[in-house]
């Protein structure tokens, strides 16, 4: 039996959430977790789900609103709401939960107040060059996810040569860094002890990690058989010659 009734994957980009989140979404009883208030803007979510509200709604009226479309299509009919939550975009959707539960006072009870007992899941990337290099060339490139086909699923932009750029490297090392601990101070302000998952276990045993996030929410381990990754791994040479680059100057800095 489900111990929880949501779960809120919390990470940085390229940390492998879209993996995590496929995963799950592929059990059939874990919803279909997605970034369900990404954008920092309340008008962008209602473009979301396709809410257009009153003229006379109040703002903490049309946040329920929101709330419940994002519950809905997040639990995709299983009674369990998934939810990732990238850390930039955190700052604004914890105001709006705020706004949404006045009479709470800790942000973990609005949580609850809002999706019911929730767990949290804390998903981070320990090589953090590697994830910089990835995020910096998902940038130039465009892409961000392909298929294991090699099909694209998510393009942001034209298609575009990367060329290796070690300031833009060095910033994301740092603005990823920063995102962890941000997390890491979060959990410990709000007294959370989450399930901690790290990119690179979860690249290697996807199975099992998955079977391991499973245990923790109370659903049953053996949904996982069968369930294969829905993503691709985007590192390639250039990747790999981009990390060696980057670490041979930074040792002889």
């Amino acid at each position: 039996m489900a111990q929880y009734a949501a779960y809120v994957i919390c990470t940085s980009p390229r940390s492998g959430s879209t993996l995590l989140c496929k995963l799950l979404a592929a059990t059939g009883v874990a919803g279909k977790p997605g970034s369900y208030f990404h954008d920092g803007s309340v008008a962008a979510w209602l473009g979301y789900y396709d809410l257009t509200p009153d003229e006379a709604a109040t703002e903490r009226e049309v946040l329920a609103d929101i709330f419940a479309a994002a519950i809905a299509e997040g639990s995709a009919g299983t009674g369990m709401f998934g939810l990732r939550l990238q850390r930039h975009s955190f700052d604004f959707f914890s105001r709006k939960l705020a706004l949404l539960h006045p009479d709470h006072p800790t942000e973990r009870e609005r949580f609850q107040a809002a999706f019911g007992r929730t767990a949290f899941v804390h998903l981070t990337r320990r090589d953090k060059i590697e994830q910089a290099v990835s995020c910096v060339k998902a940038q130039q490139t465009g892409l961000w996810h392909a298929a294991p086909d090699g099909t694209e699923l998510e393009r942001l932009s034209a298609p575009q040569a990367p060329a290796y750029a070690p300031d833009e490297i060095s910033a994301c090392v740092e603005e990823m860094t920063a995102y962890d601990h941000q997390w890491e101070s979060w959990f410990e302000a709000q007294s959370l002890q989450p399930l901690r998952i790290t990119y690179e276990a979860l690249s290697a045993a996807p199975g099992e990690t998955l079977k391991c996030v499973l245990q923790h929410l109370g659903l049953n381990r053996e949904t996982a058989r069968g369930v294969e990754p829905g993503v691709a791994k985007l590192a390639d040479e250039i990747s790999k010659d981009w990390v060696a680059r980057f670490r041979s100057e930074e040792a002889s800095k």
